[in-house]
């Protein structure tokens, strides 16, 4: 079953009635988006009540003693366990995406409001619409002329059939690009694992280190932070900041000191001390390519000396809120230095969560972690299927 089945399976909706004047259908759209999103949020909270109630142990009835072994008694305990985990990571999601949901189905709702038939100008204005939702232009070109001859077969003429059609394509395409796409970050075998993590200033790269290093020390895992980032004022003690308010050790020198002597230094450190974890902020200016790469490829010439199989990870750190110049950043730090993977920031905070479509289909890169709140444990590992639930519920009409 693929990704757009499971959407449908998962949160389907009645379609709207057909509406004769084109004036009333744009005057409810905003108003039936605000609707959906209402019943979404209703549908999320009886379900999470369901599952609470079914996690807490049933009264003894008549006050009779239970019989049950100690093994079943954990095997029901675990079960509930992994249900309350996996809603809390839907929720996550559908909060996470929640102002994203909204503002792709009003241009899809706009896009529909004045719909009479799919002609040429249809076309060009779903083209212009997708631009606008920040799934690339690219992305945009490509479903507009499949879109031509999917609406056609399927004969399409109901504002829901076409709706339908866009919203598939949409997932459809996600799921294509990201076919062998590795989101799993990569773990060293044995000795310190180090991720480098590179991306502009201001884009929320050192709080991404911070809360990374509260994950990971809260799984019980050694972990040293590296400011290399040396340059940008206060980027030092902000890191230290983090370090401190995680609890975990800094490895920095005085501001406008050598990046890669910082690294050598937290890198031997690293292994001397027996430390899991090393994660190493840099230098974010990419107004100078020349200078940033070849800082880069330094750090990286160290790391790997003294660690053959390191870093591990090269992670780009994007603001969504920034939309298509997050898309630009990812191209141009994709030329100087040799990412594994993105992190998005923020995305919570952002209407733009389309950027993830065109990431995949443009970059071919994999998106590894996402940033769906503000709490030291909402930045999450990105899981493809939750994103386009939490992206597209309530868009696609109930199966007919």
């Amino acid at each position: 079953m693929g990704f757009f089945d499971k959407l449908k399976k998962a949160f389907s909706f009645e379609p709207e009635k057909e509406e004769n004047e084109a004036e009333k259908v744009a005057d409810k759209a905003e108003t039936e988006t605000s609707d959906e999103n209402a019943a979404d949020s209703a549908e999320e909270t009886s379900k999470s009540e369901i599952v609470e109630k079914k996690a807490q142990p049933e009264p003894d009835q008549a006050g009779e003693e239970t019989h049950e072994t100690d093994g079943e008694n954990d095997s029901e305990q675990s079960a509930s366990k992994d249900v309350l985990e996996e809603k809390t990571e839907e929720e996550r999601y559908d909060k996470g995406l929640a102002k994203s949901r909204k503002g792709f189905g009003a241009k899809i709702n706009a896009l529909l409001a004045n719909f009479r038939h799919v002609d040429e100008d249809f076309f060009d204005d779903l083209e212009e619409t997708l631009i606008e939702a920040d799934v690339g232009y690219e992305t945009a070109m490509n479903i507009s002329d499949e879109l031509r001859d999917e609406v056609k077969l399927r004969n399409a003429k109901k504002k829901s059939d076409v709706s339908d059609a866009i919203i598939e394509r949409l997932v459809n395409l996600y799921e294509e690009s990201g076919k062998g796409e590795d989101n799993a970050l990569h773990f060293a075998k044995q000795g310190p694992t180090v991720f480098l993590f590179v991306g502009v200033n201001g884009v929320g790269k050192t709080t991404t280190i911070g809360k990374l290093a509260h994950r990971y020390k809260e799984e019980g895992k050694k972990v040293l932070l590296a400011a290399g980032d040396t340059f940008r004022a206060g980027a030092i003690e902000q890191l230290a900041e983090w370090g401190r308010r995680v609890g975990v050790d800094v490895v920095k020198k005085p501001e406008q000191s050598d990046p890669a002597a910082v690294v050598y230094d937290a890198v031997v450190k690293a292994k001397q001390e027996n430390y899991d974890i090393l994660l190493v902020d840099t230098a974010g200016r990419l107004q100078n390519k020349v200078n940033l790469m070849k800082e880069l490829d330094k750090i990286k010439r160290i790391i790997t000396r003294e660690i053959p199989d390191a870093p591990h990870e090269v992670l780009l750190a994007l603001d969504a809120t920034t939309g298509q110049n997050a898309l630009t950043q990812a191209k141009q730090f994709k030329e100087v230095t040799d990412v594994t993977g993105i992190i998005l920031t923020k995305l919570d905070g952002t209407a733009r969560g389309g950027i993830v479509l065109a990431i995949r289909n443009e970059l071919k890169l994999p998106v590894k972690l996402v940033g769906l709140g503000e709490q030291m444990d909402d930045l999450r590992d990105f899981d493809p299927q939750e994103f386009v639930i939490g992206l597209f519920k309530g868009l696609v009409a109930k199966d007919r």
